[in-house]
């Protein structure tokens, strides 16, 4: 490497030239074009800036900028750096490998000779010839480098430490690559390797960086390769005493041997070391505020004859200067207490993390409806990620979709929501570039917390939703595992059509119809064509089969069958989905295989605990068993994370229905008429109380209201039919049942709710005829039998004690 001047721009350079022996090395050649093409895809102030490779006759150059300074190893050696300047080199190699990993680039050799600083501060990462790009990783395979080494040494992994080949002409599969002291175990051991990978060798350097020590040590590479995959570093405070524990920590975490385990991302390390700092820096500002020793204010007040203690200095001052002096010292004191007052509540409004989110229906501002679907499953894809993580509460989609089209203040979000922060989005489409606009807002001061452009190609859709939710986790300043990093750097499919397909197939889904529900079955089917590894496009497809019985009257024993298939074939992709786990639960509620259904519906919760569909279900299945408190308590919690869902609303009317608490059950029912007075569901709830309390006129009312908004489905249908039944309109309640025949012959209708009306109008032995009709289909439907109040007069019937018994209920 030369210093060479730019004579066009007058600029002085770093020449950096391939020897003609190695120019005539195909792989040689090959590593020295990577370095130029690698470096120079990435615009990074802590990454050194590629100018251009050329050939001058047979010599092979490439021109970087040239950094005036010295490596890392040199400044480790030359200077004992404080603990404030240390962390400042580590944030700017941690934002130099974000950019990198980010830009889908892997160095592979983060090392102290790597990493230069400038005179004023700048850090810059060199050398990237031996890194690669995502998809180009396949297994470890190229050279190994002692750190003191002046030549490389290629070293087979599997093989005796002596099979060494100096200066090898080519690499070999099986070889691991990188310098021995510096490596993480998967790439000491010749496996693939990914971003995980740069932050074990990070935490290397910022290891040595703390303690002047190495991490792992041994005579020669292979003894360090077995102490990297066998051996734990000293702990730091051991050789620095006054390393605070949180250092100590993000160190340890950097350095776990599982890389499940360590920082995910280095967005997540840069984000800590950032808090780390910060921290030091305060308490900095403390001890500087702290007054000066007794010996210390002599030397600066050298009018102060000599005292015992700060007491007597002040006293005999407030003597010699009387009034002025204790005028001047009560200003300085107030002046002190609200400067400290002023610090400290800056600083807790700017540190404290937010406990509490609603993301925000994204606005659509194409101005083409037909990409309405990518704002709402950007909106709901985020929702889920930030759902996973155990110390934020999200407010689930139904709930904010109510906003939807409104423009509403977000203190007034902020209060009905009752979330500290809202998120806002905006996405513009444009052919095939995309652009998201964010705005985190404090919901209390509506004061803008961060705002963030993100300039896109649609093909870069599946990585930029893990981007903004590590973005946004970051900015509410929340604390994440190993495990919740995991979470959101996961990407489900790398296939961008696929994951087109499967936000089309969740648009449809949400709008719980059976025409849509059919238009959501052939986009989840079609995203598992583009992509049979993508878990969440057959979750979409089991969702859309446990509802239709419900919403399409499609017998039970058609749909349950393809929802528990496609549920368990997203499982056997990935067992860590709560939303198949409670997709199952309701298979075997819907089966009567109680014991299964717990076990599911409680792995869901486990998984994801706000997933208030998981909590919504649950509930429905112990209210079905005669658990209520329990059940009552799981609608509460789904409650509490969807406020405004009609459905959850409809589940905690029914609760408190079955439990005898009626004017609760009103009053639910008229918060969702009162949300929307179209909801069907909010005036058939209240028919269902009224009728409980005897006022068979109101409930009448309610029950038409209902069937006519709801296009005449069995749900309705059958609360209307009781309430003629109860009423004494015989002949109305006989209309009903003979539609809902109609309708079941068409397997548009389940014959548990034709059972319900002839309960009502005490003809039990055509009820008990169509509960058995019901069981033998293997009706879904029939899974609450033992807590429908119309079945009430059949409880002392052997018939009514025996289907319980079959269906493996207690009596």
């Amino acid at each position: 490497v030369f210093l060479a001047e730019d004579i066009k721009l007058d600029r002085p350079v770093a020449i950096k030239i391939l020897p003609k022996e190695f120019a005539e090395d195909a792989e040689r050649m090959n590593r020295f074009v990577r370095e130029a093409k690698t470096a120079s895809a990435l615009n990074h102030p802590n990454i050194i800036t590629i100018h251009e490779i050329n050939t001058e006759g047979d010599t092979h150059f490439i021109a970087t900028e040239y950094i005036e300074g010295e490596t890392l190893r040199s400044h480790l050696a030359n200077q004992s750096a404080s603990l404030t300047a240390t962390l400042e080199i580590a944030i700017q190699i941690a934002s130099a490998l974000d950019a990198a990993h980010h830009a889908g680039i892997i160095h592979r050799d983060i090392k102290p000779e790597n990493v230069m600083i400038r005179p004023d501060g700048l850090v810059k990462i060199l050398d990237f010839g031996v890194a690669k790009t995502i998809s180009e990783l396949g297994f470890g395979n190229a050279d190994l480098k002692t750190p003191d080494a002046e030549s490389k040494t290629a070293i087979n992994s599997t093989n005796n430490p002596k099979s060494q080949i100096p200066n090898p002409k080519s690499t070999l599969p099986g070889m691991i690559i990188g310098t021995a002291n510096y490596m993480s175990p998967e790439q000491a051991q010749g496996k693939k390797v990914d971003a995980r990978s740069d932050i074990f060798s990070f935490g290397i350097v910022l290891y040595e960086m703390l303690s002047g020590k190495r991490a792992f040590e041994g005579e020669t590479a292979m003894a360090v390769i077995s102490s990297i995959l066998k051996d734990e570093p000293k702990p730091i405070h051991q050789l620095l005493p006054e390393v605070p524990p949180e250092i100590e920590r993000i160190v340890g975490k950097t350095l776990r041997k599982d890389r499940d385990e360590r920082y995910q991302t280095a967005r997540g390390l840069l984000t800590d070391l950032k808090d780390a700092k910060e921290e030091l820096e305060f308490q900095d500002k403390l001890e500087r505020t702290t007054p000066p020793h007794r010996e210390q204010a002599k030397t600066q007040l050298s009018d102060v004859p000599h005292t015992t203690s700060s007491a007597e200095f002040i006293t005999q001052e407030i003597k010699k200067r009387k009034k002025g002096f204790a005028v001047v010292l009560v200003v300085l004191f107030s002046a002190v207490i609200g400067l400290g007052y002023w610090f400290f509540a800056g600083r807790a409004a700017t540190t404290k993390q937010i406990e509490s989110i609603a993301v925000m229906p994204f606005v659509n501002e194409s101005g083409n409806a037909d990409v309405e679907y990518l704002s709402d499953g950007m909106t709901e894809t985020l929702i889920r990620s930030l759902s996973q993580l155990s110390n934020l509460n999200v407010k689930a989609r139904s709930t904010v979709f109510r906003y939807k089209g409104k423009l509403t203040a977000a203190q007034t979000i902020g209060k009905e929501l009752n979330v500290q922060a809202i998120l806002n989005g905006r996405v513009i489409q444009r052919g095939d570039q995309l652009t998201l606009s964010l705005e985190l807002v404090n919901a209390q001061t509506e004061n803008v917390i961060w705002s963030e452009q993100y300039n896109r190609k649609q093909t870069d859709l599946i990585t930029l939703q893990s981007e903004i939710a590590r973005d946004v986790s970051q900015k509410l300043k929340i604390k994440l595992s190993g495990a919740e990093e995991q979470k959101l750097a996961k990407n489900y499919t790398e296939n961008p059509e696929a994951y087109r397909l499967y936000l089309q197939g969740r648009f449809y889904w949400n709008k719980r119809t059976g025409e849509n529900i059919r238009k959501a079955i052939e986009q989840f089917q079609a995203a598992a064509e583009k992509d049979p590894s993508y878990a969440l496009a057959f979750v979409g497809l089991a969702d859309c089969y446990v509802l239709m019985p419900e919403q399409m009257g499609t017998p039970s024993s058609e749909a349950m069958p393809q929802a528990k298939a496609y549920a368990n074939r997203a499982l056997e992709i990935d067992d860590s989905l709560g939303e198949a786990h409670a997709t199952l639960g309701m298979f075997y509620r819907y089966s009567w295989n109680w014991d299964e259904a717990e076990k599911e519906f409680k792995r869901a919760i486990d998984l994801n605990p706000n997933y208030p569909t998981a909590h919504q279900w649950y509930s429905r299945f112990l209210l079905g068993i005669g658990r209520s408190d329990e059940a009552l308590a799981e609608i509460k919690r789904a409650n509490e994370l969807d406020p405004l869902s009609l459905v959850i609303l409809v589940n905690l009317a029914l609760v408190y229905r079955e439990r005898g608490e009626m004017d609760a059950a009103i009053e639910q029912a008229g918060k969702m008429i009162e949300l929307d007075a179209n909801y069907a569901g909010g005036h058939l709830v209240l028919a269902e109380a009224y009728l409980e309390q005897g006022r068979t006129a109101e409930a009448l009312a309610e029950a038409q209201k209902g069937v006519e908004l709801s296009n005449r489905s069995q749900f309705a249908l059958y609360r209307l039919g009781g309430a003629y039944a109860q009423s004494g309109n015989r002949k109305e309640a006989l209309a009903i049942i003979k539609e809902l025949e109609e309708k079941h012959a068409k397997r548009e209708a389940d014959g548990y709710f034709i059972a319900i009306i002839y309960a009502r109008l005490g003809e039990n032995n055509k009820a008990f005829a169509w509960l058995e009709k019901a069981f033998q289909d293997r009706s879904s439907m029939i899974a609450p039998l033992k807590i429908e109040p119309a079945f009430d007069p059949l409880h002392n019937d052997p018939r009514y004690k025996d289907l319980l018994k079959r269906m493996g209920l207690p009596e």
